[in-house]
């Protein structure tokens, strides 16, 4: 488990062989590196993995075919653009984003980039040739003032269409700044990870409209309006 507060940077050495080889460039490393151990998980640009061996300035984690499936990891050069980087989540530690499982849903690509009085508002919405893995795992999981994680950072969706096409996130100066936001061209991919908070909301209304799965799901049925009697909308 994650926050979506990246702590360093680091850039992708090499990726083969089922492992990625990850150096640190900048920021916070000592927070990483200072506990890091084989076995522990750690966020590279939003991607779970799990650490295999400790570096001096780095470390090499394995890579599993889902895992580049479904992220960007294998579509970036090495050395061609740097990779976010957090460590995970401690017990009794600040949650200062939200909770970010690591587990990435799909891929996205930016829109537009536009610098504001205080803040860049960037666009993001499905590359070309996977819009339908977009429409499957990332647009039923936009809600404006919801969170997303973007390439691991905990952002707030500011504004989205009702079909869930595009999203907008306001991004400080220092997020912009300390993280590979600012390295971004329109058309450059991105991982995306929805709230797993709404993942559940919308597993425990599938049963409400469904009733109890094979797996004798007790209880009252979750609906909309079970939910708004609770307190929930």
């Amino acid at each position: 488990m994650f926050t979506g507060l990246v702590q360093a940077i680091g850039s992708i050495e090499s990726l083969s062989d089922g492992q990625v080889r990850i150096r640190y460039l900048s920021g916070d490393s000592e927070a990483i590196s200072r506990d890091l151990a084989v076995g522990d998980s750690i966020a590279v640009d939003g991607v779970c993995l799990t650490v295999a061996t400790i570096l001096a300035r780095g470390f090499v984690a394995d890579v599993s075919p889902e895992t580049l499936a479904r992220s960007t990891l294998d579509r970036l050069r090495p050395t061609a653009r740097s990779v976010n980087l957090e460590g995970s989540l401690r017990v009794g530690s600040k949650l200062g984003g939200h909770f970010v499982t690591g587990h990435v849903d799909g891929i996205g690509c930016l829109q537009e980039s536009v610098l504001t009085d205080n803040s860049w508002e960037m666009t993001f919405t499905a590359p070309p040739s996977l819009e339908q893995q977009w429409f499957d795992r990332i647009a039923r999981y936009l809600v404006a003032k919801g969170s997303i994680a973007v390439n691991g950072i905990s952002l707030t969706v500011a504004a989205c269409d009702e079909a869930g096409r595009w999203f907008k996130v306001a991004v400080i100066p220092h997020t912009y700044a300390e993280t590979n936001l600012h390295e971004l061209q329109p058309g450059s991919w991105v991982n995306l990870e929805g709230d797993i908070l709404g993942k559940y909301v919308e597993r425990f209304l599938r049963y409400g409209q469904t009733g109890a799965g094979s797996d004798g799901f007790p209880g009252e049925s979750v609906t909309p309006a079970f939910l708004a009697e609770h307190g929930y909308l």
